[in-house]
């Protein structure tokens, strides 16, 4: 087991090891081509974003900046829609359904660093995927931690912290986030 393969398992990884410093220097050749594509040039913007996040919708929108650990850990939906200034940690996979709306200046993390200072010390980390339902809207700048699912047509409001599961149909605030009342 390589450690993309260990990355992917949720296990501990090397984020140094060779492949996956391999990955980061495509995703930043990527990330590169995607912001630095002129305004009038869609056609190349979106060609970097294809590659790296692939299978992405042509229906699915993400607005720059955008900044991201793999790109190919990423899973997005018919008509998402990621603002501006947005960070997908992961590493441990990002799953979004469709028609999900995530605002800008987001913040959605996968990796988890050991508890022990002197592991901490290594460069290892291991990841929890994030699991976003359809007909989402994570509004501006909320962060969601890693392990975290969001069910279906749920809202959290602006500027929450996503540290537990929040059920479908729930508006969830605050920090940590907490469900308000059920939608529907």
């Amino acid at each position: 087991m390589n450690e993309l393969d260990k990355m992917r398992a949720g296990e501990f990884y090397d984020i140094s090891a060779p492949e996956n410093m391999e990955c980061i220097r495509r995703r930043s050749r990527l990330l590169q081509r995607f912001h630095r594509a002129d305004a009038d040039d869609e056609a190349a913007r979106r060609a970097a974003l294809e590659e790296l996040i692939p299978g992405i919708p042509a229906s699915t929108v993400i607005v720059p900046p955008f900044h991201c650990d793999y790109g190919m850990q990423i899973r997005l939906g018919e008509a998402v829609v990621v603002n501006a200034d947005c960070i997908f940690l992961d590493g441990g996979g990002i799953t979004v359904g469709d028609h999900t709306l995530i605002g800008p200046g987001c913040r959605l993390l996968t990796p988890l660093h050991p508890t022990d200072y002197l592991e901490r010390r290594k460069p290892i980390e291991r990841a929890a995927p994030i699991e976003i339902g359809a007909d989402c809207w994570l509004g501006g700048g909320v962060t969601v931690c890693p392990g975290v699912r969001i069910g279906d047509r749920s809202i959290i409001g602006a500027g929450s912290v996503v540290v537990h599961d929040i059920p479908s149909d729930s508006l969830a605030v605050g920090n940590p986030a907490v469900v308000k009342r059920k939608l529907r």
